[in-house]
């Protein structure tokens, strides 16, 4: 080995988790894509074809974020989550071997034993691949589906403690030797090692035990994506990963920052925490050519609401029907950022460069993540430029149509970030655990033993 490769392999390199939204795609227009199956929200062969895609990319995880309510409206596109988390990754989990996998289950209208129950046994039968995504859930239409109203926010986050603990109880009421097999002596386990938890506090309880042993590694991984100071507490104690939102480099490093130190002040270390911070890349031969291929998918978005938006974000009266003009310099001059919208100096950033309005909107200065529709170099040089200033320590990848944009991704961005010496060439490892670098966990953590 040369001295060069000895140091990009002991470089730090970024991780990477892969949004599967709802079949099709981060883009509301992805179901209208040429040649994208229509069947791809309920066809689990499509699921797999995007892990198996991912998992050629060495992508260290796929992330099934999950709403129990319907979110969007169905006479202009699907639905944006999966049919249902557990379903597909159970799917999935079979047809792949490396990669994780990471889905959310609501800590408000869930019971601690049944997250406990399907999340332990995914872990079993892949091997040490799932992770679970805790989060409140501040949706009424959710809670309509469960008969009850969304609870004050102290209630929802004392419950999400109440419920993690309980969850880890129960991952960790079989010990890890507990299992003994041995066939001439007739034992299957040693039951004294299999014992109930008798764990409860104001909103949850369970008695126990939950009779499936540990897999490869231990229990299922924590993430987290709740924001605000509960959020953060909750991270801090809890959560191997976190995925974030920031729009610049400088938010997401005092996010990061903030994680790393919400993890020390419960007790651990601040590298346990790895935080994932959302981007939607669009990748094209041309910047051209990509947003070429963005305005496509807009073409299924409220355009004129969005050219009003804009307006609002950069201070002028924009009109729908100068969407395919720019905006004229001695008007530009009047422009000003928003303040209360931390996506308004990028936007204006874009503007000011001279594109028309529906070049400006395809640049997705309005998006809920950072996008950048350009070449692969130019994606590669934009996760490098956060990676290295410490502003995340990878990605949760929102691609645009997953038809295509999974392969497009892996077969053009991931071999530059290679060749970089910043993304890992292999899995380090058979389990989710290994690939994140996560600290070995079974059971409950003894930090919080007694705490509510």
């Amino acid at each position: 080995m040369t001295t060069e490769t000895s140091q990009l392999t002991s470089a730090p390199q970024m991780l990477l988790a892969m949004q599967l939204v709802g079949g099709f795609g981060g883009a509301p227009g992805a179901w209208r894509m040429p040649g994208v199956p229509l069947d791809s929200y309920t066809d689990m062969d499509a699921h797999v074809r995007h892990a198996q895609a991912a998992e050629r990319g060495k992508v260290q995880l796929l992330f099934f974020a999950d709403t129990p309510a319907l979110e969007t409206d169905l006479n202009v596109q699907p639905q944006r989550h999966v049919i249902d988390p557990v379903v597909v990754m159970t799917s999935i989990a079979r047809e792949t071997k490396r990669i994780g996998l990471v889905a959310t289950a609501s800590t408000t209208f869930n019971e601690p034993y049944n997250i406990a129950r399907q999340f332990k046994a995914m872990d079993v039968i892949s091997h040490g691949r799932i992770g679970w995504n805790a989060v409140t859930t501040s949706n009424p239409e959710a809670a309509a589906n469960f008969g009850v109203a969304v609870p004050p926010r102290p209630e929802k986050y004392g419950r999400a403690h109440e419920v993690i603990q309980v969850v880890e109880a129960l991952w960790g009421s079989w010990g890890t030797d507990a299992l003994i097999g041995d066939v001439a002596a007739g034992i299957y386990a040693d039951a004294s090692k299999i014992q109930p938890i008798n764990l409860g506090g104001q909103y949850v309880a369970s008695r126990g035990p939950l009779p499936i042993p540990p897999s490869e590694q231990g229990q299922p991984v924590i993430f987290q994506a709740g924001g605000g100071q509960n959020g953060l507490e909750l991270a801090g104690r809890y959560a191997d990963g976190v995925y974030a939102n920031p729009y610049d480099i400088a938010s997401a490093k005092a996010q990061r920052d903030a994680l790393r130190a919400a993890a020390v002040a419960a007790g651990r270390n601040a590298d346990d925490i790895k935080m994932f911070a959302g981007f939607m890349p669009t990748v094209g031969a041309t910047k051209r050519d990509a947003l070429d291929r963005r305005r496509a998918l807009d073409e299924s978005i409220d355009l004129r609401q969005r050219v009003a938006y804009l307006g609002h974000m950069i201070g002028l009266p924009l009109r729908y029907e100068d969407i395919d003009q720019s905006v004229p310099e001695q008007v530009l001059e009047r422009a000003v950022a928003n303040p209360s919208d931390p996506r308004s100096d990028h936007a204006l950033a874009v503007v000011r460069e001279g594109w028309s309005l529906r070049d400006v909107i395809a640049h997705g200065v309005i998006d809920y993540h950072p996008v950048v529709a350009d070449t692969p170099e130019r994606i590669a040089d934009f996760m490098q430029e956060w990676f290295e200033a410490g502003a995340c320590d990878g990605f949760s990848l929102s691609i645009d149509s997953l038809h295509d944009g999974v392969d497009a991704f892996v077969d053009e961005v991931v071999p530059i970030l290679q060749e970089r010496g910043i993304f890992h060439r292999d899995y380090e490892g058979a389990t989710l655990r290994d690939n994140i670098h996560a600290a070995p966990r079974y059971g409950r953590d003894p930090r919080v033993i007694g705490e509510s």
